[in-house]
């Protein structure tokens, strides 16, 4: 009894108590919006549409017409010759009009006090009317003053002095898990707030710029609104979202806002965006090629094509360089180069460094300025010279034509005329031209066969292979 009792008096004792749980608490954002908000503006846009007047297909008019309104100006009425379009009647009937109807809604927000907003490029395009509202109720008609559909960006002004702007933050210091904040107009609901953290940054997405990846909510007429910091600046510009509905998904994009105020530099001074060139095609380095050509890391941007009136041919750029570093800076992504470039003004004296052949070469350019369009590089052309037997990589090969040769202003090389496995499922296909096995160069079909024959087997080699005008590395095991 004495133990039971003494048993019980252990028990009756009170558990200490344990360590008190700290409670994190959510930052509070209703200081930063009261700050913010009054610098967000919805932006409305009209278009013009074409109206077909309801007399058409009446008297007067082709009876056919509506056909060719559903299935296109080359219908042939039935019993009519293939080719032949003729009118029942001469009188084309009344002509369409036009009318200026809603186009869309999206968001901005003010840079300046004299009336500078910012947008996104998508939410102003192909209208002709900008409408800006402002928190307080007051609309006003912008103008725009410059456009850049590269990084999606827009400048429009309206008439308005005494604004208040946003401060510009700094994108770069940006972390992950960092709080952040949206305002803008989803599906016209204007002055909405939602809130969220970094999820990314320099997120690629196969696009021009480094996006800011977050979750905060974003819906379509948030697009052209600001991305705040807990400092009550603007270090985005809220302009995709990746989703599958349509609606928010939990993943939203936004252009660094550093990359924006250098378009607005442009913006403001010339109305439109010059951008360096140096005229190269490029793609990505795989692990596997840069193992073959004797790079240490799968980074840098590998030439595909250059073109023949670019900077780049002209400083000696070859097709199968991969380009690591462009005026002192790393390439350490394929993407990364069009951006250093393109933010580089024309006309100056850079130096590139590509591996070419086991080996780093330091070439120098003068950069030129950014066109619509490149001309394109031609493609190889077929053979008849009698081929090899095929080697260890499955390939059949035959001398290079001179006239490909010249249109792709390349030496030496062989042309596939059959591939079998390994070749055929690493990717090659007749037609392709062979330039380089292994950072060496191939000058015709029997010296291609001595390469092959010397190429250790169950060991990848990189083949530099010509296709339709581009180049890329195709790393090949040789077979038995």
């Amino acid at each position: 009894m004495a133990a039971l009792a003494g048993a019980a008096a252990v028990q009756a004792q009170p558990a200490p108590s344990a360590a008190p749980v700290p409670v994190l608490a959510l930052p509070d954002f209703t200081s930063v919006v009261a700050k913010t908000e009054g610098s967000v503006v919805n932006i409305r846009t009209t278009e013009s549409v074409s109206v077909r007047s309801p007399g058409m297909g009446g008297p007067g008019t082709d009876p056919y017409d509506m056909f060719r309104w559903f299935f296109g100006p080359d219908f042939v009425p039935p019993g009519a010759a293939p080719g032949q379009r003729q009118r029942s009647v001469p009188n084309p009937g009344p002509k369409e009009k036009e009318r200026t109807v809603p186009r869309g809604v999206g968001s901005g927000f003010i840079i300046s006090e004299d009336g500078y907003i910012l947008t996104n490029n998508h939410v102003v395009a192909g209208s002709n009317g900008i409408f800006v509202t402002m928190t307080d109720g007051k609309e006003h008609k912008a103008k725009i003053i410059g456009t850049d559909p590269r990084t999606d960006v827009a400048l429009i002004k309206i008439d308005a002095k005494g604004l208040t702007p946003l401060p510009i933050g700094d994108s770069n210091t940006l972390k992950k898990g960092q709080w952040v904040l949206a305002i803008g107009s989803p599906f016209g609901l204007d002055s909405t707030v939602t809130a969220g953290i970094v999820s990314a940054i320099n997120r690629d997405t196969g696009d021009y710029l480094p996006f800011i990846q977050t979750d905060v909510a974003v819906n379509p007429g948030n697009s052209g609104g600001p991305l705040i910091n807990l400092a009550g600046q603007v270090v985005g510009i809220n302009s995709q979202i990746i989703s599958q509905s349509g609606g928010f998904m939990g993943i939203s994009l936004s252009i660094p806002i550093d990359e924006v105020m250098r378009v607005v530099a442009q913006l403001k001074e010339h109305g439109k965006v010059t951008r360096g060139r140096i005229g190269v095609q490029i793609g990505p380095v795989s692990d596997d090629v840069a193992k073959a050509i004797g790079l240490s890391k799968a980074q840098g941007a590998m030439v595909s094509n250059v073109a023949s009136d670019g900077p780049a041919r002209d400083a000696g750029v070859q097709p199968g360089d991969v380009i690591t570093k462009f005026n002192g800076t790393d390439i350490k992504h394929w993407t990364d180069l069009p951006r250093v470039v393109g933010a580089t003004k024309p006309g100056t004296h850079a130096t590139m460094e590509v591996w070419r052949r086991g080996k780093t070469v330091t070439l120098k350019l003068k950069v030129g300025e950014m066109t619509a369009a490149e001309t394109a590089a031609a493609g190889s052309e077929p053979a008849t010279p009698k081929a090899t037997a095929a080697d260890a990589l499955g390939l059949k090969v035959t001398e290079v034509p001179e006239a490909t040769r010249s249109k792709g202003n390349f030496k030496g090389g062989v042309l596939v005329t059959e591939a079998d496995d390994p070749a055929a499922t690493a990717g090659l296909l007749p037609g392709d031209v062979i330039l380089v096995v292994n950072n060496k160069d191939v000058t015709d079909p029997k010296q291609f066969a001595k390469l092959v024959s010397e190429l250790p087997k169950k060991q990848a080699a990189a083949l530099l292979v010509l296709r339709d005008g581009q180049t890329q590395w195709v790393p090949v095991t040789p077979g038995k």
